[in-house]
């Protein structure tokens, strides 16, 4: 019933634009095209901390060594096709890991959409869309209809959801410069969207946007289906021409999480969770950018929950090396609540990046850093970059894990980790 009901809207949109709008043979051989993309490979290898929590839950019962070498791989590619009002885009990825341990080859369809534009005030699309919402770079906390982002990459693409939205936009003289309404319907059932949530819904929500004194602010909200209902606000403001700040306020409505309790046994807590961020990006004359971020995880643990959890990952491995049951570790394991990025509630966001320092051409230094302003425990991650080869980019990456016992960062898998991406354009 969702999948006719999303079919029928398609067509209505198609339909609209039709009757509006109508081009001869001549106008269809004009259409402009376009296919790109990139293909990267991604060597890497993972220093283990075999006696940290997630390692134990992700390797127990196999033999892995201290070292364990991966390698990752993705063909992704983009296509468009406009004419005038209309324009079509698709975005597959291909997607390959190679551990020691498992492998898997994927087919994504990051993106797949059709869009039509009737004049400058009035945009439909529907189809699969990553819609990117939220001024923050690490976090989004207002990216209702969005995947969440990694914030040790967060400028990868991901993977959109299907939808229907349209944008209506005005504009204006004086401090009021732009309006405009984004309205969202996103369908879901065990076929469609089947991620996003519970079953048999048809969410809706939308976003208001103002450019009011220079500064662009959000109104964003998501009625209550597959997911709790949820507010936002997200500003993001030029103060000079080289520093910018930026915010995010998420509300979400009886939000819940699974936790571990002092028994061993799986419990709920619910209730409203208010996240949010501020940060800022700043551009020296030296070509140095300084992004900071601090983000609020409403819905996230805190210490004593992660050190309860820690605490039966412990016990839950003892039990297996003395009588080799199981059975405890696999309940732990399959909470991934619990091993998510940012699953606490308090981080700090730093990244520097230099480009060309010394006058050293197509080299671009940067260290990227986040912290638990909870228990202490970061990550601090160099690269070096090279571009100095057209349409090849080189990327060389570390990243060490540090932190105490029964810490964030102190009980991921690894302690570290080098990789090596390389990606060719097209």
């Amino acid at each position: 019933m969702l999948r006719l009901l999303f079919i029928l809207l398609l067509a209505s949109v198609v339909q609209v634009s039709a009757e509006e709008f109508s081009f001869d043979e001549a106008e269809i051989e004009k259409k402009i095209w376009h296919l790109g993309g990139y293909a990267e490979a991604r060597p890497g290898l993972n220093l283990l901390d075999q006696s940290a929590a997630q390692s134990r839950l992700r390797y127990y019962g196999r033999h892995v060594d201290d070292t364990l070498p991966d390698f990752n791989g993705k063909l992704l590619l983009e296509g468009s096709l406009e004419k005038d009002w209309a324009k079509l885009f698709v975005q597959p990825s291909l997607d390959y890991t190679n551990t020691r341990l498992t492998h898997d080859l994927k087919l994504s369809w990051y993106e797949a959409w059709l869009q039509a534009k009737p004049n400058e005030h009035v945009k439909f699309l529907v189809g699969k869309k990553s819609l990117r919402w939220g001024k923050g770079y690490a976090w989004n906390p207002v990216a209702f209809f969005d995947r969440p982002k990694n914030p040790d990459e967060p400028e990868l693409n991901l993977e959109g959801y299907w939808l229907a939205t349209a944008d209506l936009i005005r504009s204006f003289d004086g401090p009021l410069q732009t309006v405009a309404f984004t309205p969202i319907l996103l369908p879901q059932d065990h076929d469609l969207n089947h991620e996003f949530g519970s079953s048999d819904h048809i969410n809706w929500g939308g976003k208001l946007y103002f450019l009011l004194y220079d500064t662009d602010i959000d109104l964003i909200m998501m009625g209550r289906g597959s997911r709790n209902a949820s507010y936002g606000f997200d500003f993001s403001r030029n103060l000079t021409t080289n520093f910018e700040l930026h915010g995010e306020l998420a509300w979400v409505l009886n939000s819940s999480r699974p936790v571990i309790s002092a028994t061993g046994q799986q419990e709920t807590v619910s209730g409203d969770a208010v996240s949010w961020l501020l940060g800022a990006r700043y551009l020296t004359e030296q070509d140095t950018t300084w992004i900071l971020e601090y983000y609020r995880n409403g819905n996230g643990y805190t210490r004593s929950e992660m050190a309860t959890y820690y605490q039966k990952v412990d016990q839950a491995w003892t039990a297996w090396q003395q009588s080799g049951a199981s059975s405890q570790l696999q309940r732990l394991g399959q909470n991934q609540s619990y091993s998510r990025p940012a699953a606490m509630q308090d981080y700090l966001y730093l990244r520097i990046s230099q480009k060309e320092p010394w006058d050293i051409l197509y080299v671009t230094p940067a260290l990227t850093s986040i912290a638990n302003l909870r228990d202490g425990s970061f990550s601090i991650s160099p690269e070096l970059v090279y571009t100095g080869i057209t349409n090849l980019e080189l990327r060389l990456k570390g990243t060490a894990l540090v932190g105490s016992r029964r810490s964030e960062y102190g009980e991921k898998p690894n302690d570290a980790r080098v990789e090596l991406r390389v990606r060719y354009s097209f």
